[in-house]
Order: C-alpha cells, then structure tokens, then sequence
C-alpha cells in the first residue's frame, strides 16, 4: 500500500486533536508514531508507548545527528518526532498522522517531502473563542495569547495542501478522510504506474492489430 505523513495544523480550539483521535479510532490504516521528550513521565505513562522520555543530554545529542523530523521547546522541556519512528510506521504499511504546530509542520514537511499538509479552521472567531471559553482553563491572558498565536498561524495557511473547515465534527472528519483516499490514487505517488500503463498500451496495440 502506498503511505505516506498527513499532517494535521490548526489555531488552538479549532477542534485538530478531536479530529486526529477520531480518525485513528475510524482508520486502520493510520498509524502513530512515539515522539520524544524530556519532561518527566506523568503517573501512568509508559515509555516507548506515550512517550520516548530522554535526559536533556541524549535529546541534544540526537538532535545534533539529526535525528529528529521536528522539535520544539516547550515552556521547560523540549519535544521531537524520530525520522526512524516515522519511517517504522510507514514501512509497516499504515499512513502516520502528526498533529502538530505550524513550525513543527514547516520542519516535518522538510524531512518527509511526501507529506500532505492540511490546515484545520474554525467557521468563525466566535466559534473559536466559545470553544476556548468552554474549556473553563484560560484565564483572559492566556486567551489573548491563544487568539494572538492563531492570527500567526492563519498567516502561514499558504504553505499548507488543504483547508478544512470544522463546522461540525463528524462532516470535517469525513472531509479530512476522503482527502487521505483521494491523496491514496495521486499520480505522483504510484511508483510502478508507468511500468503498469506501458503494459496495458502494449496489449492495448495486440488487442487493435486484431481488428486490422
């Protein structure tokens, strides 16, 4: 089967983690790929399955190999995605879904050229604002700093492949679903195809000289 990254981005509150879980509850063939970090484990987590947790020290050292597809720092602790965790998936025959920033977006796609990039609005401000209020965890300040962060990301829209709107869940899921299939029969992403339509001219030129 053909795999590739899909790549999901959207302002906070816009609904992009939603989505992402439904689809890898709805999608056998979507795969996810451990990231890296160096907070600490929270009560329950297990290494290798939530995260890769990492020293300080050994995220440097992979960061410097380059090692990582992106990487962020985070209030105090750094976060990556692994170039060989995202290839494991790929190799194992499913589609790795990332649901990242639009700087860990930027730096993925550089990594994983085949990615397709889809950028996840929300209908209106309003919308927006209403989903971040009904969280009843932003304080007005770290609201603004949300609403301040979406106005950037909504500039950086252009480098994406598709636009999505979540008006409703259920129809967004769905749309950003038939993206994946439709993205599945790309020209570009057939590697035999020209072998294939070679062939079928070939017996297609039999098939004529028998009418000759």
């Amino acid at each position: 089967m053909i795999t590739f990254p899909i790549v999901l981005s959207a302002p906070s509150g816009a609904g992009k983690t939603t989505i992402y879980k439904r689809l890898m509850a709805e999608r056998r063939d979507i795969g996810y790929s451990v990231s890296c970090t160096t907070r600490p484990p929270r009560p329950g987590e297990v290494d290798g399955v939530d995260y890769h947790f990492l020293t300080s020290a050994e995220f440097e050292r992979r960061r410097a190999a380059v090692e990582f597809a992106e990487f962020a720092q985070v209030h105090d602790h750094a976060y990556g995605t692994l170039r060989s965790e995202v290839q494991k998936v790929l190799s194992g025959g499913q589609h790795v879904i990332m649901d990242i920033d639009v700087q860990g977006a930027a730096q993925f796609a550089r990594a994983f050229p085949q990615s397709v990039l889809i950028f996840i609005i929300p209908p209106s401000i309003e919308v927006l604002v209403e989903r971040l209020n009904r969280r009843g965890s932003e304080s007005r300040d770290a609201l603004l700093t949300r609403l301040r962060n979406a106005q950037t990301e909504l500039h950086e829209i252009g480098r994406y492949h598709y636009v999505v709107e979540n008006d409703a869940l259920e129809p967004a899921v769905a749309r950003v679903s038939a993206i994946i299939d439709a993205e599945m029969t790309r020209r570009e992403r057939a590697p035999k195809l020209d072998e294939q339509v070679a062939g079928l001219i070939a017996r297609l030129e039999h098939e004529i000289s028998n009418y000759v």
